[in-house]
C-alpha cells in the first residue's frame, strides 16, 4: 500500500439524484418487515417475493438495500403520444408543435411546450419511489392557452390538448404546423442494466511474506491480550462502528472452520461432525479452527438439515463469516453487494485515486467483520437477517467482545511464505463462538441469491487460509481498558 497522504480526503460516499418524477401509483411490494419470532419450520422460499433485506434483529449497520428506479427513457408508448398519426409521413424523432398563424392574434405564448421530452432523466440511484401522488404542481407550463384556468397544471398534456397538438388519422398537417425534429435524450448516468461494480477490483498479485514492509496479515490471533509482532507506527485500526465511517457492507461469506483463533473459543480442541479435522471429500480444502459446542449426543448438532439455498452446508459444523465493508462501495444502490468481494471494495475507487491514499486511509475505510458460527438446527437459534453485517444480541453475548487490529484479506492462496498485498485493512472480530439455526444461513443465501450481481460464488464455504505468524501481524490492536498494553503473544 502507498504510504503518501492525501492533501484532501475524498468523497467516499456516491451521489444518488433523486427522481424528478415522482409515482403517482401506490406501490405493489410487500412488506419488508418478517415476523421477529423465530420460524418453528425451516425456511423455505416463500410463495410471494419478499425484501432481500429483512431484519428482526437490532443491528448498528446501515440499511443496505435500496429499490431499483426505472430508466427515464420514454417508451414506445409514450413516444407515440408525441407524433402525428394517420397516413402522414413524419421522422420517428419529431413532435409537432402548433404555431400561429399569419396575421392571427397572439396568445400569451409557452416557454416550453408540455409534450418536449426531458433531457434529464429521473436518477435510477434513489432510495425509493413515493408511494403517493405528488401534491406539488408541475414547474413545467402548458403549451396550450386554456381559456378555464386550472388550479393545477399537469406536465403531461390532456387528452384534448393531445388533440390540439397531433392531426387527426384523416387529414395532413395543417400549414401552421412546424415540425422539430428532436432527438431522444441521452441518460446523463448508467442504466439500470448496468452493473458499474462489475470488474472494478484492483489487481495486486500476492507477495513472498519475507518482502512485507508494513504490510500486516490476516487471519491472526485474537485472543483477548495478544499482540503481533509487526510494528505499525501510527496506523491505527478504525474502531467505530463501520457505518459511522460512511461504510457499507459489499459482500458476504465464509470459510470452513475459522480463519482466526481464539483460545478456549474456536482453537485446536474445537470438535465437529468430522472432529477438528476436514469433512470427508475435502482433503484438498484447508480448514480452519473448530468450536467447543459440538455434542454428538445432541440431536442439534447431528439431525440434518434439508438446504434449499446454500451448498454443501452442515450441521454442527463450524464456519466463519466475514462481511467486507467499504466508503467506496457502491452504498445505497443495488450494486452495493458484489462477488467477488474486491468489486464491492473498489468500485468507486480508481487507481488515480488509490495511488492518492496513505495507509491509514486505507485502514480507516475498508474493513471486514468477522463472526464465528456452529450451526445447530434449532429454530431458538434464528436470525433473519445475515446480510446488513455482524449479528448484535446483548441477550447471547454476540457482539460483546470485539478484536481490533489491521489485517489482510484472507483465503486459501495466502499462508506464511506467500502474503496478501491488500493491507492494511480493519479487522473487527468477535472473539466469541456463538450457535446459528442451519435456516439463518439458508436464509441468508436465499437474501444472496436477490441481489443484483451473481453471488453463487459465495453460496458455499471456502477454505481457510492458516493462522498468520506473529511476525506478520499488527502490533496495533485495541484494548480500550488499557490492561494489555505489553506485548503479548499467546499462541498456541
Amino acid at each position: 500500500m502507498p504510504s503518501s497522504q492525501p492533501s484532501s480526503q475524498p468523497s467516499l460516499q456516491p451521489s444518488s439524484q433523486p427522481s424528478s418524477q415522482p409515482s403517482s401509483q401506490p406501490s405493489s411490494q410487500p412488506s419488508s418487515q418478517p415476523s421477529s419470532q423465530p420460524s418453528s419450520q425451516p425456511y423455505s422460499q416463500p410463495s410471494s417475493h419478499p425484501s432481500s433485506q429483512p431484519s428482526s434483529q437490532p443491528s448498528s449497520q446501515p440499511s443496505s438495500q435500496p429499490s431499483s428506479q426505472p430508466s427515464s427513457r420514454p417508451s414506445p408508448q409514450s413516444q407515440s403520444q408525441l407524433m402525428p398519426s394517420g397516413d402522414t409521413t413524419v421522422p420517428n424523432d419529431t413532435v409537432t408543435i402548433p404555431v400561429p398563424a399569419s396575421g392571427s392574434p397572439s396568445s400569451q405564448p409557452s416557454s416550453q411546450p408540455s409534450s418536449q421530452l426531458s433531457s434529464q432523466p429521473s436518477s435510477w440511484l434513489s432510495s425509493q419511489p413515493s408511494s403517493q401522488p405528488s401534491s406539488q404542481p408541475s414547474s413545467q407550463p402548458s403549451s396550450q392557452q386554456s381559456s378555464q384556468p386550472s388550479s393545477q397544471p399537469s406536465s403531461k398534456p390532456s387528452s384534448q390538448s393531445k388533440s390540439q397538438l397531433m392531426p387527426s388519422s384523416d387529414t395532413a398537417l395543417a400549414e401552421d404546423t412546424a415540425i422539430i425534429s428532436t432527438p431522444d435524450p441521452e441518460p446523463a448516468g448508467p442504466l439500470p442494466e448496468d452493473n458499474v461494480c462489475d470488474g472494478t477490483r484492483l489487481a495486486f498479485d500476492n507477495i513472498l511474506c519475507v518482502d512485507l514492509e508494513t504490510a500486516p496479515q490476516a487471519g491472526a490471533n485474537v485472543t483477548k491480550g495478544y499482540v503481533g509482532n509487526m510494528d505499525m507506527g501510527d496506523i491505527v485500526p478504525n474502531i467505530d462502528p463501520y457505518f459511522q465511517s460512511s461504510m457499507c457492507p459489499v459482500n458476504v461469506h465464509w470459510h470452513i472452520g475459522s480463519e482466526h483463533y481464539s483460545y478456549g473459543q474456536f482453537d485446536e480442541n474445537g470438535d465437529g461432525p468430522h472432529g477438528n479435522q476436514p469433512r470427508p471429500g475435502w482433503e484438498n480444502v484447508r480448514d480452519g479452527f473448530r468450536c467447543h459446542h459440538y455434542d454428538s449426543e445432541d440431536a442439534k448438532f447431528t439431525v440434518p438439515y434439508e438446504w434449499k439455498h446454500c451448498v454443501a452446508m452442515e450441521v454442527g459444523e463450524t464456519y466463519e463469516v466475514h462481511w467486507p465493508h467499504s466508503s467506496f462501495g457502491a452504498c445505497g444502490t443495488i450494486n452495493q453487494y458484489q462477488t467477488p468481494f474486491y468489486d464491492g471494495f473498489f468500485c468507486n475507487l480508481s487507481m488515480e485515486l488509490f495511488l492518492t491514499l496513505g495507509a491509514q486511509d486505507i485502514a480507516s475505510n475498508i474493513g471486514i467483520q468477522g463472526q464465528v458460527f456452529t450451526i445447530v438446527n434449532d429454530e431458538d437459534y434464528f436470525y433473519s437477517d445475515m446480510m446488513q453485517g455482524m449479528i448484535i444480541d446483548d441477550d447471547k453475548d454476540m457482539d460483546n467482545d470485539i478484536h481490533y487490529y489491521t489485517g489482510s484479506t484472507t483465503g486459501t492462496s495466502r499462508d506464511d511464505e506467500i502474503c496478501s498485498k491488500y493491507t492494511p485493512i480493519t479487522w473487527q472480530v468477535d472473539r466469541k463462538c456463538h450457535m446459528i439455526s442451519a435456516s439463518s444461513f439458508d436464509k441468508l443465501c436465499y437474501d444472496m441469491k436477490m441481489q443484483r450481481d451473481d453471488m453463487s460464488d459465495d453460496l458455499y464455504a471456502h477454505g481457510s487460509r492458516e493462522l498468520a505468524h506473529d511476525d506478520f501481524v499488527a502490533n496495533n490492536q485495541h484494548y480500550p481498558d488499557g490492561l494489555f498494553n505489553r506485548k503479548k503473544n499467546l499462541r498456541a
